[in-house]
């Protein structure tokens, strides 16, 4: 069979390769994606927008039965948790032919393949027997959840973040009774706090000493308050032993507090951590490095080590910075093919300032560096905490729940980080994010005008209480 010839070939059609073959369309190049599954990978079908679909409808139901207003009364809202799956299958294929399939369908400088694609030959990927050329190629697979060998797992029905799909076999679409959650991570506390509202009995069983153990610790306690006021059961120092059961329940034996305890539930979610795409792209073929997880390394340009290859997204991990999230392998998509395409790079991507968020119920927005990592580094930290009820916003609505902690340079007051557990916390993460990536001071954090009132004034008093006891100023007061 005769090679189709493009001028860039990217495995994977996620956010990562769309904004790559976009950005090659743009430049007057051809571009191919394949795709394994879904058009659009893992974000729009099985990630990001249908778990933030489901999620608000979880808090929806919730606040109906628990009001945080005196005067108005709880009432009891109906679930249909099969129409609930369906009316987020229609929101996810309206989404995916809207940015996804109506782009590659008005393109002519774009074209999909559907099937595994494979490298078979330093310059050329074959896909169901369609064998694409190209002088340069983009590694942008994304990532798949890890599963972690434990005995009997294997032959234990279980459920991943997958479960959030559509139209596929392993799609949930029967709310449990009951659930396990693997995983003390914001996977697994996105989906444990989004069933128990449902009104799933939810327990998380964390193998470190807290929950989020990659954040601030005064966060994870945070979130673990309101998940245990919640009634969600968090374990932690957990060793999980064995599993076993069928399509009925599950049975969980694991270490807890120097005991060996069971644990029943109807179900079993595995929720600890991702793992890189790589295992069977053929890589080795034009000479492509990995590290012992599978991640692609890359430079600061995300080439491999094969000059004609990049890769970027999920894939490359941790490699020069970077964080698995989607605006991150976006942002790089388009560097990645602009390198791939001019021939000699040239553009270096940078990952100093990420914001990032965790969609619990108060929300999680988190940027820079923790104060460990910041002393790491070498820093001379000085941390400022404050509750959510020292902000007027949270005050005025009856929504305190939360701490933010903000992180300094002690010699030059530089604020290196912020973490945030509060209403609308994705949200006001962006100004802090800003202030980061113009290497804003504790005095402009302090010094700047906020609406009031608003949760954003959440950063200006964290930085003035590094000067002021702000749990006696006025409202509005400097």
């Amino acid at each position: 069979m005769m090679a189709e010839k493009f001028d860039l070939v990217i495995l994977g059609s996620g956010s990562t390769a769309f904004a790559a073959a976009l950005r090659a369309a743009a430049s007057g190049h051809t571009a191919a994606m394949t795709e394994v599954r879904t058009l659009g990978g893992t974000c729009a079908n099985r990630g990001c927008l249908p778990s933030k679909n489901l999620i608000e409808a979880a808090k929806i139901l919730y606040d109906t039965k628990h009001p945080r207003y005196p005067g108005l009364s709880p009432t009891s809202m109906s679930l249909d948790f099969r129409a609930l799956i369906e009316q987020k299958d229609a929101v996810i294929e309206d989404y995916r032919g809207k940015k996804y399939q109506s782009i590659v369908f008005n393109s002519q400088r774009i074209r999909v393949f559907e099937g595994s694609a494979r490298f078979s030959g330093s310059n050329e990927v074959t896909v169901n027997g369609q064998v694409l050329s190209a002088a340069r190629f983009l590694v942008a697979t994304g990532s798949s959840p890890a599963v972690p060998e434990v005995p009997g797992l294997r032959d234990t029905p279980y459920l991943t973040s997958d479960l959030l799909t559509s139209h596929e076999d392993i799609e949930l679409t029967e709310l449990p009774v009951s659930l396990i959650i693997l995983g003390g991570g914001y996977i697994a506390l996105e989906l444990g706090q989004m069933f128990a509202r449902f009104g799933t009995s939810v327990t998380i069983l964390a193998r470190g000493a807290r929950i989020l153990t990659a954040y601030e610790p005064e966060i994870a306690q945070s979130v673990a308050d309101v998940f245990r006021e919640e009634g969600i059961a968090i374990h932690t120092k957990t060793t999980v032993s064995r599993v076993h059961g069928d399509e009925r329940h599950v049975v969980v034996t694991l270490q807890m507090d120097g005991r060996q305890k069971e644990l029943k539930a109807a179900k079993l979610l595995v929720a600890t951590g991702r793992t890189p795409n790589t295992e069977h792209l053929g890589l080795e073929l034009p000479g492509v490095d990995m590290d012992a997880r599978g991640f692609v390394k890359v430079n600061d340009e995300l080439r491999t080590s094969a000059e004609h290859v990049y890769a970027a997204g999920d894939v490359i991990g941790s490699y020069t910075g970077s964080q698995p999230a989607t605006p991150v392998g976006a942002q790089d998509g388009g560097i990645a093919a602009e390198n791939a395409l001019n021939g000699n790079g040239g553009r270096t991507v940078t990952h100093a300032v990420i914001p990032r968020a965790i969609f619990t119920d108060p929300q999680v927005g988190v940027v820079g560096l923790s104060d460990a990592e910041a002393t790491a580094r070498g820093y001379e930290c000085e941390c400022r905490i404050i509750p959510m009820s020292l902000v007027p916003r949270a005050g005025a609505v009856r929504e305190t729940r939360g701490v933010l902690k903000m992180v300094a340079d002690r010699n030059t007051k530089k604020v290196l980080g912020v973490s945030m557990h509060g209403m609308s916390a994705a949200e006001v993460i962006h100004e802090a994010a800003m202030g980061l990536h113009f290497g804003a001071s504790i005095d402009d954090f302090a010094r700047l005008l906020h609406v009031y009132p608003t949760m954003s004034e959440a950063l200006k008093i964290a930085a003035l209480s590094y000067t002021k006891d702000v749990s006696k100023m006025s409202c509005c007061a400097d």
